[in-house]
């Protein structure tokens, strides 16, 4: 009996490299406009990913409506108290951070999303996202020139106030702990207690 060698076959293993666009501002724009994203759907654009936001507590939410409270009180209509909206940073960010004081405009951005030229402090409140926003939002602030950040730590009960705005980080940082006052330095005469805040 006649045994035949069948040939033997060779696979060769070709890696997959799948490369993933970034999604511009415009384009996140034109997914909202579609209905693809809804507008409550708690994300934001970080670097060109569409990223998922941090559930809102009530401790959170009471927090930025105080801070939302205080900044109405002591502003005096000089500037605009933005709430948990949109602000583009370049072509590829555009973050809601939980509060953001805007140069005054007669009609209150209804032009345009603000941007980062428009921006004189934004505020993130921040209990589990905090190392988050550390790490990823403050020093994008910076990058696009925000001249000024806080970062309300809910779980320490402090905040961190961010300026001189540098190529990938604030200059300089500062800690206002319970007793201490903090002082705008982009604003002048606005001063917020740190109790303020936190006693709720």
């Amino acid at each position: 009996m006649q045994c035949h060698r069948l040939p033997r076959l060779y696979h060769s293993r070709m890696a997959v490299h799948v490369t993933l666009r970034p999604i511009s501002v415009s384009e996140y724009a034109r997914m909202r406009e579609a209905g693809i994203l809804a507008e409550d759907d708690r994300v934001e654009l970080i670097a060109g990913e569409i990223r998922r936001m941090s559930p809102i507590g009530p401790l959170h939410a009471a927090i930025v409506k105080k801070l939302n409270e205080l900044l109405l009180l002591l502003l005096a209509q000089s500037a605009i108290v933005s709430v948990q909206d949109p602000i583009q940073l370049d072509d590829l960010s555009e973050p809601q951070p939980d509060l953001a004081v805007l140069k005054r405009r007669d009609d209150f951005y209804r032009q345009g999303i603000p941007t980062a030229e428009d921006t004189l402090i934004v505020i993130e409140v921040a209990d589990a996202s905090a190392d988050y926003d550390r790490k990823e939002k403050i020093p994008r602030y910076a990058s696009a020139g925000i001249p000024e950040a806080w970062l309300i730590d809910v779980t320490n009960q402090v905040i961190e106030q961010y300026t001189l705005p540098g190529k990938s980080r604030y200059q300089n940082v500062r800690i206002h702990e319970w007793d201490d006052t903090l002082t705008a330095q982009v604003i002048p005469g606005l001063q917020i207690k740190v109790e303020q805040v936190f006693g709720l």
